[in-house]
């Protein structure tokens, strides 16, 4: 029973984690990565989509953004989607290709994004720390209804607050690597 509770705890802590590398994969850095456009949403003829699905993205270099659309009816509407982001990106268009060059990071954008990062961990931590107190309800009720005794309570929570420790120090990790390739000049 007790296991069952526990693996439950560790997959949602796990997707928690995930979620997290995903979205700050998406923070721009100095370096460009194909992450930083292809969730941008392009108007394909009336439908919102991603811009993965409407093109492929490469990094010919460790500056430069290259997006070769599929359907080059798009382009424009690329270019458009890619200066209306928050990105401060812009995008050089040659009618087949559209290259982005990201400019250096300045210090103030620097700390912007670290204060972004450290607002994004304090939300993970929180969910991590939601899903204790989920699983902890869930671990009272079933010794309430006799499915467990007080000692396998008491030692599921002990596994549960280590399991909650290990990924609360993930996160932690994963900001502090964030945080140094934001601050690389």
């Amino acid at each position: 029973m007790t296991d069952k509770i526990l693996k439950t705890a560790d997959a949602r802590m796990k997707k928690t984690v995930e979620a997290l590398v995903k979205e700050l994969s998406s923070i721009r850095t100095g370096r460009a990565s194909p992450a930083l456009v292809e969730h941008l949403k392009v108007d394909y003829h009336g439908v919102v989509t991603p811009l993965i699905q409407l093109a492929s993205i490469s990094v010919p270099d460790p500056k430069t953004i290259a997006i070769h659309p599929w359907d080059r009816t798009i382009i424009n509407n690329i270019d458009k989607a890619i200066l209306k982001s928050d990105l401060g990106l812009n995008p050089i268009n040659d009618g087949n290709t559209i290259r982005v060059s990201l400019p250096s990071l300045t210090e103030e954008r620097r700390k912007d994004l670290i204060k972004i990062i450290h607002k994004r961990l304090e939300e993970s931590r929180i969910t991590i720390r939601n899903i204790r107190r989920d699983i902890v309800d869930e671990l009272k009720t079933a010794e309430k209804n006799k499915e467990l005794s007080q000692d396998q309570n008491a030692r599921a929570a002990d596994q549960l607050q280590k399991l909650t420790d290990s990924y609360i120090d993930s996160v932690g990790k994963i900001g502090k690597d964030k945080e140094a390739e934001i601050l690389e000049v």
